[in-house]
């Protein structure tokens, strides 16, 4: 796939390998992480998309680069690897969710091979932004970024690892603080602060500083806070839910992709995201809704083309997408 001319996006964070143990007792093994799955949703829908990630030189490692590299993300090189790759083992439920356990190390190298140009978006979330060593390198190369780039920042947090949601809390929004647009899931919310209603969570994360707040509800679709004062929903598009792995990440891509596609991305055109308006958004959110359908259409984080998200029906009189 050619790598578009019309600025790049970086994503920095976590890729690894996504086993997938299901009910029955069968198990596969699929490429995975978080923000690797926010870049291979850009490459597919054919924007230029780097990843600055944590992988070792061994099998794992190998597979999870030619799965990326095979959808036209650059996958860039550091000057130092962790000894093996990280590992997520998803155990699904009799409803294809997901729950996570992990078998990894977080950190960045010191120096890699980055372009000169700056990229128009910075994106990052999960693991990578809160477990040590990295999360706090993450922190810095995104106050860096903030001169020249959109800061893009999904929590999608992972318990099993990221232990008391106290801790994680204050972490959580000094990010928020720091981005122009977040994506939080409601289970996010009601692990990081219980018994708060994610609408009044929202209200205060944009604030805080964000453009744009978007929390999703699964099945139910989303909903979106921005500082110009728009309040918007979405509904999920009704489709036969294989797994939701990989949904939110895709959403998150997508999230990217319209608000790219509508100009309102780098630095420059902060104010412009700011006063971006309500029927913008409400475009960006509803093919957003649409790219997580397909993804849990089909098993595994798998999200669409770009060709097929143009010609592709998500159709069905079953249950709403999972985003």
């Amino acid at each position: 796939m050619s790598r578009g001319t019309d600025g790049r996006a970086l994503v920095v964070g976590e890729a690894l390998v996504d086993v997938v143990a299901r009910p029955d007792g069968s198990r596969d093994e699929h490429p995975g992480g978080s923000p690797a799955n926010v870049a291979l949703t850009l490459g597919r829908l054919g924007r230029r998309a780097d990843l600055l990630t944590w992988l070792a030189h061994d099998a794992e490692g190998d597979l999870v680069r030619r799965h990326l590299e095979a959808s036209g993300v650059r996958v860039m090189r550091g000057d130092r690897t962790p000894p093996t790759t990280p590992v997520a083992t998803a155990h699904l439920d009799t409803d294809g969710v997901a729950t996570y356990e992990f078998d990894l190390q977080w950190d960045l190298p010191s120096t890699w091979d980055e372009d000169d140009d700056d990229a128009l978006v910075v994106h990052t979330g999960s693991i990578a932004a809160v477990l040590r060593p990295g999360a706090s390198k993450v922190a810095e190369l995104l106050e860096r970024r903030l001169a020249t780039s959109t800061v893009t920042y999904d929590p999608n947090l992972r318990p099993a690892l990221m232990g008391d949601p106290a801790d994680v809390l204050p972490v959580v929004e000094g990010l928020v603080r720091l981005a122009d647009v977040v994506k939080v899931s409601d289970e996010d919310l009601a692990w990081l602060q219980p018994g708060v209603a994610p609408a009044e969570i929202a209200e205060t994360w944009s604030r805080s500083g964000p453009a744009i707040v978007v929390v999703t509800h699964g099945g139910e679709g989303a909903f979106a806070v921005t500082s110009a004062g728009a309040r918007l929903s979405v509904a999920a598009p009704r489709v036969t839910v294989a797994d939701t792995v990989g949904a939110g990440d895709s959403f998150m891509g997508g999230l990217i992709d319209g608000l790219w596609t509508a100009g309102l991305l780098g630095a420059a055109r902060r104010a412009a995201l700011h006063d971006a308006d309500a029927t913008t958004v409400q475009d960006v959110l509803e093919r957003c809704a649409r790219i997580a359908a397909i993804t849990v259409s089909r098993a595994g984080a798998n999200p669409p083309r770009r060709d097929e998200l143009d010609s592709a029906p998500v159709t069905s009189d079953t249950k709403g997408a999972g985003v």
